[in-house]
């Protein structure tokens, strides 16, 4: 079975759309536009859009709960689909890359991350895929759920879309060619 589950993690609701924490959201928009298709609403808490990818069949999802409490949808998408955790790829901001960089993993703890927290407790498992979004560190004393929660400055604006992009691209990659040479293509930039 070639199917694949795409989570990217996100706070659903326009206030919190151009968020570094909606990084995932994000990346997931450009996925489901180069899949053809539109998100439709599940029963899992999540919207989705059934589709072909990288040449594999793909569920792409955007829980609708908030960040904290993705776990439910993510784990309800699994069990729905019948999808190994092998084959589970979650998209998220992380604070200790930096900006627009993407790094590949399977497995880790969650580093402070509120969304990764629930995904790993709701699944049972931390030998999930991860494609980590850097959002930089924030500046000064700013608390990091603050700056999380903070729209991209003008800056980052800038590149965003071109960084969302490349972000997709990684996702494509790791679908098609497996972790080890999306690595070795992602982190070499």
């Amino acid at each position: 079975m070639d199917l694949w589950l795409v989570v990217g993690l996100g706070n659903p609701g326009p206030s919190y759309a151009g968020n570094r924490h909606n990084a995932g959201f994000m990346v997931l928009d450009v996925l489901a536009a180069r899949a053809g298709g539109r998100f439709k609403s599940h029963r899992s808490r999540a919207d989705v859009l059934e589709g072909r990818l990288a040449g594999s069949r793909v569920v792409l999802a955007k829980p609708r709960s908030f960040m904290n409490e993705s776990g439910g949808p993510v784990k309800g998408l699994r069990d729905f689909f019948k999808v190994p955790e092998e084959r589970v790829v979650v998209v998220h901001d992380e604070l200790d890359i930096p900006f627009g960089a993407v790094r590949l993993k399977r497995g880790g703890g969650d580093n402070g991350h509120n969304g990764l927290r629930s995904v790993t407790r709701s699944l049972g498992t931390k030998e999930y895929l991860r494609v980590r979004f850097g959002v930089g560190r924030p500046p000064g004393r700013m608390d990091a759920a603050a700056f999380v929660l903070k729209d991209f400055s003008a800056a980052e604006r800038k590149s965003l879309d071109l960084e969302v992009d490349r972000a997709a691209d990684a996702v494509e990659a790791l679908l098609s060619d497996g972790l080890e040479a999306a690595q070795n293509v992602f982190h070499a930039g």
